[in-house]
């Protein structure tokens, strides 16, 4: 089963990349850009068949490898 783990800054947090990304789309001509949040995506293949095992392994996965808790949330995908 494949599960989809995207990652953010949470709100507040200073997103650097993000930022760069937004005034790179002004520069570019792309008016109206707010705020701009860079994050990541990770997909996974999972032996698991069960939607809410999956979905609790990704879960766990997440909190304690895929996003530093911290300073980023995180949602999960199953399907």
């Amino acid at each position: 089963m494949k599960a989809r783990v995207t990652v953010m800054p949470k709100a507040g947090v200073l997103d650097p990349q993000g930022k760069a990304i937004g005034h790179a789309l002004a520069g570019l001509g792309f008016q109206g850009v707010g705020e701009v949040r860079a994050g990541k995506v990770i997909e996974l293949e999972l032996a698991e068949t069960d939607p809410a095992k999956a979905r609790a392994e990704a879960e766990a996965m997440a909190r304690k490898l895929l996003a530093n808790m911290v300073i980023e949330s995180f949602s999960v995908t199953v399907g």
